[in-house]
């Protein structure tokens, strides 16, 4: 039973934040539509052409990898489209959307660095380098990966993108705004109730049930010192910031060193992110990709980056 619903209560947390989430993904997907309809995808894919031809991977992918800097959601509507098409096949898709991770990572990092920053200092550096290392070599494996399980035709960028027909911009304009049209729908029929299922779910409890599951259940790091223990269960179960502010606290009075702290931190991000990444990422995924594919790209996104995060921390363990 979901209780306390009440208008404010329904603006604050699902209609403002559903309607800022498709107003931006309608700009993504209109940015991507552009760029396919404008032919730019060749050139967008020369900013990463040595890892695209390294991995066979295609133009296409070089493009979304580029424009994954600036907009997720624009690098997924070219992925989405590709596929749709069949100009990139689903195996292509999974290594694209984990290729993703650098520069999705780079997205978010201002945000990450000056809200841990302030909080834990100089271990910022650490906890920041960590990740960034982690995002480094998961975007590196997929170009091994490519290399072994894709053709070697898909790294060719002219067979691959074929030629580019001259459009006019008022061409490219048109050619994007029917595809928008078509897909937006698509877009609102799934992000919308999913979103809204998965606030109700929030509102019930569900997820803090699996978090404080989660924060109790902390055996598997019964290395770590007990203060540090407390930070992983505030990361888990609350928020970021929560385990943040614990950390800072224990720095402050010499109660743990740097060490501990990071890996604390690590330990907590590797428990809390597959969990929030579900709850925020699959009702636009959903829209964008056919339910099960997206189900299937955020499962691979966050297994793989379970595992780097998890090499990454291991390394900093033994060697720090």
């Amino acid at each position: 039973m979901v209780a306390g619903l009440d208008i404010h209560t329904l603006w604050r947390g699902l209609i403002w934040p559903l309607a800022r989430l498709l107003f931006l993904v309608s700009l993504g997907i209109m940015a991507g539509n552009l760029i396919e309809s404008l032919n730019w995808t060749n050139k967008l894919a020369r900013l990463a052409r040595p890892l695209i031809r390294a991995g066979r991977l295609s133009p296409v992918t070089g493009a979304s990898f580029s424009m994954a800097f600036f907009s997720g959601v624009a690098s997924n509507t070219m992925l989405a489209e590709a596929f749709d098409q069949g100009r990139i096949k689903k195996r292509e898709l999974v290594l694209a959307n984990l290729f993703n991770s650098l520069p999705r990572y780079f997205l978010h990092l201002p945000t990450v660095f000056f809200l841990t920053a302030p909080l834990i200092g100089a271990a910022a550096f650490h906890y920041v380098s960590i990740t960034l290392a982690a995002a480094c070599f998961q975007t590196l494996a997929v170009v091994a990966l490519g290399r072994l399980l894709l053709p070697a035709a898909s790294g060719d960028f002219h067979a691959a993108g074929g030629k580019e027909n001259k459009t006019t911009f008022r061409q490219g304009i048109g050619k994007a705004w029917k595809r928008f049209r078509r897909r937006i729908r698509r877009i609102a029929i799934f992000t919308v109730p999913a979103y809204t299922l998965f606030f109700l779910a929030g509102r019930a409890g569900f997820f803090g049930m699996v978090q404080k599951w989660l924060a109790a259940h902390l055996g598997l790091f019964s290395w770590l010192k007990p203060q540090a223990l407390g930070i992983v269960a505030l990361h888990v179960g609350a928020e970021f910031s929560a385990g943040l502010a614990a950390a800072g606290a224990l720095l402050d009075t010499h109660s743990l060193g740097t060490k501990d702290v990071v890996l604390a931190l690590v330990a907590g991000n590797v428990l809390s992110t597959p969990m929030r990444a579900a709850r925020h990422q699959f009702p636009y995924y959903a829209g964008i990709f056919p339910p099960a594919t997206a189900m299937e790209l955020i499962a691979a996104s966050q297994g793989f980056r379970v595992l780097t995060v998890t090499a990454a921390g291991f390394l900093y363990f033994f060697l720090a």
